[in-house]
């Protein structure tokens, strides 16, 4: 508010200054019309009161505006020091807050929790291998396996292969038709289903 009256003030006297500056103006003009003489000496002397008038004024609102912007550095430097106070409160409140909570955590706790999850999944593995292993089943010679894979050759495909014979016995017509046989290949699509003509 105090700032405010002053803001006021300092305009009031601005526009006092403007109207002695017109008024100077004034009498310069009328001056330089003048010859010398009493009438030349009595406007000056108008001119010279004017310009005191001014000159006062004109320290007046220095003033003012000295005060003004003290009065803001005051009001500037007293809302830093308020948001300084609240954030120093904040950081306080956060760290007891933070001691308080960290005297819940016990890092030895946490450290034996970690052993003892390390130690289950090396347990838990070790018995999927276990649950892994064959039961009676010889030990047998990779390089024993490799030499009867090769004695055995292609005397393997010389067996009785008359099961290949009666796979390729497939009826030419569609169950429950009128036994009519089936388009020639040609006549079929690329889905081996009858083409449109």
């Amino acid at each position: 508010k105090q700032w405010y009256q002053r803001r006021v003030r300092g305009d009031s006297v601005e526009k006092k200054i403007q109207k002695l500056d017109v008024e100077l103006k004034r009498y310069s003009d009328q001056m330089k019309k003048m010859r010398d003489g009493p009438s030349k000496n009595m406007v000056k002397q108008k001119a010279l009161r004017v310009l005191k008038q001014k000159r006062a004024y004109e320290n007046q609102l220095e003033g003012i505006r000295n005060q003004s912007f003290n009065m803001e550095q005051t009001n500037y430097t007293t809302q830093m020091l308020k948001d300084t106070k609240v954030s120093v409160d904040a950081m306080s409140t956060g760290l007891k807050e933070m001691k308080r909570e960290y005297k819940k955590v016990s890092i030895d706790k946490i450290q034996d929790l970690q052993d003892d999850l390390q130690d289950m999944m090396e347990d838990a593995n070790e018995i999927q291998e276990i649950m892994g292993q064959q039961y009676g089943m010889p030990d047998v010679d990779d390089a024993e396996l490799e030499a009867e894979l090769d004695a055995l050759g292609d005397t393997m495909f010389d067996d009785d292969m008359s099961y290949l014979d009666e796979a390729s016995e497939v009826p030419t017509t569609i169950p429950g038709s009128s036994g009519r046989e089936e388009p020639a290949a040609s006549q079929l699509d690329e889905f081996g289903l009858p083409a449109l003509s």
